[in-house]
Parts: structure tokens; sequence; C-alpha cells
């Protein structure tokens, strides 16, 4: 199987040289244990399970890292925390770097074992399933276009899709299919199969285990409803009233959903803090091969008709712009913009006190009037907005006006 290189890689294997250990987090089947395996080819992998205590991790760690040594993977580590104080004597008794590597798929849980056990020794990443950059052939390990375009601006030519980047993948393909690794490369009547058993093992297993979720058929319906509504604001109230659970079972819920990556939500821009705090985030599903799997559209052309297409790719833009965020180590802002009025923009990013405003149109061909919620950012905030994108169905970059470019949705960073 062809490998394609992941953007964190490099950040990886860099840090290694002087962390005693690396903790990768993300969602089942994202390629965690695939990355590690390819950056750090010497390691041992030994990967723990929620039912058998492997090799005795569980019942005696100190034995067990004694016989396994350094250089290992432990990979879904949160299956045996009573390694953690086992590891922090380790690591406390060698100076060495590069010790351990971890991986885990449920994030609150590792992450209160990190800071008990292992603060200060470990440095913490989150893989997230492949970006358009990735996913092309060869695998594009580069700079991220969005990180190129905040650090150093856009003075690109016209760049074109037929410029040598052309798969043989539609939007609605890649929609359809989503990010996962193993649903990317499936022939295409294998994808829908793949997609039904990881729900399957998401609901009987994470589920259970991080969430402690006793009704699963209900939850499952919460799991669609939040597919249906993903792109838009987070009504919290009124979010469970459909399927009839409470608001704070549905707030708990949404909770299990972030602590397995399944779900991610943008806070709303606000000028003023305490604001920005009290509004409404916008919920964006983790992956629109999952999420177009619940919504039941059976083919990439089903998606064509669906009323949910438009919210569909506002979603996959979203999450590729957060995927994208990795390089700035969270000293950026990502949020979205709504006033009273009606006027909007899908993304904002702020960098050292600098918005960038990014739309999403799911339409091959720009107007006018699609700059509309750009135009208006622009008037509220004035002297703050720098460089911004419409962030389109079509095939061609050029520029809107002097601060916003066109950008087609499968574009890789400019040579």
């Amino acid at each position: 199987m062809n490998y394609h290189h992941r953007h964190l890689e490099a950040e990886i294997k860099e840090c290694s040289g002087f962390s005693k250990a690396i903790l990768l987090v993300g969602a089942r089947q994202v390629g965690k244990t695939t990355l590690l395996r390819h950056a750090f080819p010497d390691f041992k992998v030994i990967t723990f399970d929620p039912v058998m205590d492997i090799m005795q991790a569980r019942s005696n760690p100190d034995l067990f890292l004694e016989s396994v040594g350094r250089q290992v993977v432990l990979d879904e580590v949160q299956y045996a925390p009573e390694l953690f104080p086992a590891l922090k004597r380790r690591m406390d008794a060698c100076e060495e770097s590069g010790q351990y590597v971890l991986t885990g798929s449920q994030n609150p849980m590792l992450l209160k074992q990190i800071a008990e056990s292992l603060a200060g020794r470990v440095t913490i990443f989150e893989l997230e399933s492949y970006t358009v950059q990735e996913r092309l052939p060869g695998g594009d390990a580069a700079m991220p276009w969005l990180a190129q375009f905040l650090e150093n601006g856009c003075d690109w030519k016209r760049i074109s899709l037929d410029d040598g980047q052309e798969t043989h993948e539609s939007l609605m393909e890649v929609l359809w299919r989503g990010s996962l690794p193993e649903a990317a490369r499936l022939p295409m009547h294998q994808v829908r199969r793949y997609l039904s058993s990881y729900i399957q093992t998401y609901l009987e297993r994470d589920v259970r285990i991080a969430g402690r979720v006793d009704d699963i058929e209900k939850f499952s319906q919460f799991l669609a409803l939040c597919a249906a509504l993903s792109g838009q604001v987070v009504n919290r109230a009124k979010l469970g009233r459909e399927i009839g659970i409470a608001p704070a079972t549905a707030d708990k819920w949404l909770s299990v959903l972030k602590a397995t990556f399944q779900w991610h939500e943008l806070p709303p821009w606000r000028g003023n803090a305490i604001k920005r705090i009290s509004c409404k985030p916008k919920g964006l599903f983790a992956d629109t091969g999952i999420l177009s799997h619940l919504l039941r559209l059976s083919s990439p052309d089903a998606i064509l008709a669906a009323p949910q297409r438009g919210a569909m790719f506002e979603t996959f833009v979203g999450n590729e712009i957060r995927k994208s965020l990795f390089r700035f180590a969270g000293g950026i802002g990502h949020y979205h913009w709504r006033t009273d009025s009606g006027a909007e923009v899908d993304n904002v990013i702020e960098v050292d006190g600098r918005l960038h405003p990014f739309e999403v149109k799911c339409k091959d061909h720009l107007n006018a009037y699609d700059m509309r919620g750009i135009h208006a950012f622009r008037e509220t905030y004035e002297d703050r907005v720098g460089q911004g994108a419409i962030i389109y169905a079509g095939r061609d970059s050029y520029k809107l006006d002097d601060k916003t470019w066109a950008i087609p949705w499968m574009i890789r960073t400019p040579n």
C-alpha cells in the first residue's frame, strides 16, 4: 500500500529529539500508527486493548516496561492507564530524549492522566484525517497552503488545477468518501460498507468507554441529528428535543463526540471577549464521509441533489482550515462571524491581532454578490482585517480585490 506523507511528520520527528515522550492523539483510523511506523521504523509497536491485559501491562506495569525497553510505540495507551506512573519513574531515571511514543483516541481521559503523571515530559500532537494536499498522489507533506497564505501573504500567480494537480476524484466524490485514509483508498463499492463498520465500532467501543452511554440506539439517533446540523450554529437548548432527550443529556453527548474527535465547534468572533463566550458556536462534523453515510446519501451524485450539499462543503472546508492550523501550535484563533442583521463569514482566522476572513461557496463561479460577507466584516473591523479568500468549488485561483482571493477547494502549496 502506498504511504501518504503527513504534514505533522517532520515536526514529530524533530520534537522526539528533545522531548522524552511524544503523545499523538486523534480519532480511530486516522493513520496514527501508520505515521509512527514510518517516522520511527526501529520502534517496537504494542497496541493495547480495552478487554485484554496485553503482556500484563495493567497488572504489572513496571515489569512490562522493563521487558519492552525504550524506543517503543504504546498504541491506544488510554486502555492501560496503570502505565503512567511507571512511565514517569522510568523517564525520570533517564535523561535520554525520544524514549516513548504514545497514541490515544480519547482525548480528555488521556490529557487528565498526562497532567497528573507526565506533565513536562511529553509533547502532544493531534493527528486528523487527510487534508486535500496529503491525499494527492505521492502525499504532499509540504507546508499547508493556508499556513503559507497566513505567514507569507499571497503573491501567487494564477493557479489552475490543470497544472499537474489533477486527481481522478471530483469534489462530490471527496465529500462522499470523506478523508479517513482507508475510505480514501478503497474501491467505490466498498466505501459504504467500511463507513458502516466504522460507525458500528465507534458506537460499541469508543462511545461506551469514553462516555458511559447506556442507550446506544438513542445515541446513534443523536449522531445522525448532529450530522444533519453540521455547518450550522449549535443551539444546545433545542438540540435533543427532536429525539426526546434532555438538554443536559444532549450537552453531555456532544462532549462525548468532541472527546472522541468526531465533532468540533467554531466559537463566534466578537470584538468583546465576554460576548464571544456567551454566543453560540458553529458545529462541524469531523469527516464528511461519515456525515454522508449518516445522511443516507448512497453515492457522490446523491450529494448534488441533497439540501445539505452547501453545509457539507462548508464542513469540509472548515475542517481543512482547522487541520492546517497545527503549524501555529495553538497561537491562533479560528472562529465564525455572524451579525444580528444576518451578515456572516464562515471562517475567521486571528493571527497576532490580525483578522483573516475566509468564506465558503459551493459553486463553480463567483460574482460580486459572493463578497458581501467579507465586505461587511471589513467595514466592521476596518484596519484589523488582513488578506482573506473565498474557497469555492471551481478550478482557478485569482484575485477578487486587493485583499481577497478566490481559491479552489483542491490546491497545493504554490512553488
